[in-house]
């Protein structure tokens, strides 16, 4: 039983349960990297067929990014889009796709708001300074997750608690009013593990409109955003084979903005307040000696949105309100050495409560399939079926199949995906009316849908020390909703089509050197008009540094280009507008006091680049940030 302990833990790590073996003297297995969300089940990243970037906490801290939108802004085959400063709407496009077409969790929930009317996530209100890693798998993923994961699979996990109990304090100011504060309290016993952390996040004053777009007579406001986020991860082990556990997020936003009238952006600043709850418990069993393991999880979403715009009053306050219950079930099942089949069963049910009377109700019922196989060592593949049933829509299949090929003796790994994927009409697309303007819901919409492969190889010329890869990707995708001709409703009228290709070459110079360069070329094209999709841009590079200098002192260098791409204008009356590439240099580093005590600093946008992304939204100049840290615990101040 010992000898799969390892795998087991690592398993309950992905499903938030703790990882203790009573009276076990023994230390755990140090284990290779592994990707939990590519197949569900804890995998070497060696033997996975699919594109996947995973960042960890340990490179968020070294780079000091304190939002979501920060930590992805690098990711190959990612663009990243935030109207205005921190707190501003972030929209992620995946190799192409549409922005509410890539699934997002937290913990093993789906964050997706119901309420939001083309249901895309805003990645803005997530703050990391208590995320363990992000998992970002590129590439269709409906066979295993169904609807929304067309362009691809964002998978947040939260740090657990581990070790003798430890407390850390974080503090920050700097530029634009700016007043961060974290605290975390973690660790575990033989049986429990805990881990409890609150961050708040306060920019006072990010100027965020261009002055040019501001009608005479009227002020410029800067935007000021504060964020309160409070998590909790629990999980208890009764012995070596049932363990249970829950993980909760609560997030409060304010976000004072301008808004925009007939002529331009408003003189009085608009209010959004923003409520958001996350939290999912689960019960974990393990049976016949390791070789049966399920979960059983029951999670729960809830938005509650208020938009207040004083320039319009009485109409001034808008209500946004959405939830889920999610019911979920998941089984392993090793067959023989080598061969994992993993069956799932999910129900799920999604409500929204807007102001103004709308209200509305769809659920979804799925299961799936997938075999995980591993071929003499060389050949590994993950093949997928899924089934959901739709109470609005009826059912849709999707599969995947993801094979890879290690070649020890050169260093190589060849590597593929093919899948389908497909993203279901919002509760808003469907039902919700607007009579004094004539438009109306279409409870006839169909699922979008699509289906995508990539290729591509990976090279060792050095083991640990050099590797190259390039991956060529392309999607096609069919019945996109949008206005129909006459625009009264919604249609599944868009076709779209993209491909592309990702590079990367990584080094390692010497031990606490590291140097990476990440390439991406995107072309993402309207079928109908064949112009280039919106905020898809064709050239992106990164490349990032970190240099452990001495034992105490890290730094690190990122710099980050971002090639022109078609836009629309800030009030959306004018779309195919050009706009211009960016270039940022972003700076940080920390030195370790000793004793519990650190201090550390940063530059973001060096060379004060201003810059529009999406148009009509400034984003943030120059900023000088700086801070302290302490632990209390073990090597602490205590």
């Amino acid at each position: 039983m010992r000898a799969l302990a390892p795998s087991i833990c690592l398993l309950a790590s992905f499903i938030h349960a703790p990882c203790a073996y009573a009276d076990d003297p023994t230390p755990p297995v140090e284990l290779p990297e592994v990707v939990v969300g590519a197949t569900r089940l804890p995998t070497p990243e060696s033997e996975l067929g699919g594109s996947v970037t995973v960042v960890t906490s340990a490179e968020i801290a070294a780079k000091q990014q304190r939002t979501l939108p920060d930590a992805l802004l690098e990711v190959p085959g990612l663009n990243v889009v935030q109207a205005g400063g921190p707190g501003g709407l972030a929209s992620v496009f995946i190799r192409g796709t549409n922005a509410n077409q890539t699934k997002v969790f937290i913990d093993g929930i789906d964050v997706s708001d119901p309420s939001s009317p083309n249901g895309a996530f805003d990645y803005a209100h997530v703050l990391t300074f208590d995320l363990d890693r992000i998992e970002v798998l590129r590439g269709p993923q409906s066979g295993l997750y169904g609807s929304d994961a067309i362009g691809g699979v964002i998978n947040i996990l939260t740090q657990k608690g581990e070790g003798p109990g430890r407390a850390t304090a974080n503090l920050e100011g700097g530029s634009f009013g700016t007043f961060n504060q974290t605290a975390r309290l973690a660790g575990s016993t033989d049986w429990l593990s805990y881990a409890f952390g609150f961050g708040h996040y306060h920019v006072g004053a990010t100027p965020v409109t261009p002055p040019d777009l501001v009608p005479p007579g009227r002020g410029l406001n800067p935007d000021a955003y504060d964020n309160r986020t409070a998590s909790m991860r629990l999980g208890a082990a009764f012995g070596d084979q049932f363990d249970v556990g829950l993980a909760s997020r609560y997030i409060e936003t304010t976000l004072f903005s301008t808004s925009d009238d007939f002529i331009g952006p408003e003189s009085l600043q608009s209010r959004s307040d923003n409520r958001q709850l996350f939290t999912r418990g689960f019960a974990h069993l393990t049976l016949f000696e390791g070789r049966f393991d399920q979960t059983l999880g029951l999670a729960y979403t809830n938005y509650d949105r208020t938009y207040l715009d004083p320039n319009y009053a009485p109409l001034a306050s808008s209500l946004y309100g959405g939830g889920r219950i999610k019911l979920d079930w998941q089984g392993n099942l090793r067959l023989l050495d080598g061969e994992v089949l993993t069956l799932g069963a999910e129900r799920e049910e999604d409500r929204v409560n807007n102001g103004g009377g709308f209200t509305a109700r769809n659920g979804n019922a799925a299961g799936f399939a997938q075999l995980q196989s591993d071929i003499g060592g060389r050949l590994f593949n993950a093949l997928s079926l899924r089934y959901d049933a739709n109470d609005q829509f009826g059912g849709a299949a999707t599969f995947r199949i993801a094979p890879a090929l290690l070649i020890s003796e050169t260093g190589t790994k060849l590597k593929g995906s093919l899948g389908t994927g497909f993203k279901a009409p919002t509760l808003d697309e469907l039902y919700n009316n607007y009579p004094a303007f004539r438009f109306y819901g279409n409870p006839d919409l169909q699922p979008e849908s699509s289906i995508g492969f990539d290729y591509g190889i990976e090279q060792q010329l050095l083991p640990g020390r050099i590797s190259i890869g390039a991956t060529y990707f392309a999607n096609n995708i069919k019945n996109l909703i949008d206005f129909n001709d006459t625009f009264t409703s919604y249609a599944n009228i868009g076709r779209a089509r993209t491909f592309g290709l990702e590079s990367y070459m990584s080094l390692v110079p010497w031990d606490g050197f590291t140097l990476r360069a990440d390439y991406t070329y995107t072309i993402a094209k309207n079928e109908t008009t064949q112009m280039d999709l919106l905020r898809r841009p064709r050239d992106k590079v990164s490349l990032s540094a970190t240099l452990q200098a001495t034992p105490s002192l890290l730094l690190s260098a990122t710099l980050i280009y971002v090639g022109p791409w078609l836009d629309v204008s800030r009030a959306g009356t004018l779309s195919n507008l050009p706009a211009n590439g960016y270039a940022l240099v972003n700076l940080a580093g920390a030195y370790d006091f000793g004793h519990g005590m650190s201090g550390f600093a940063r530059i973001d946008n060096l060379f004060d680049c201003r810059y529009q992304n999406p148009l009509g939204f400034q984003r943030p100049g120059l900023g000088l940030f700086g801070g302290v840290k302490v632990a209390f615990g073990p090597d602490g101040l205590l």
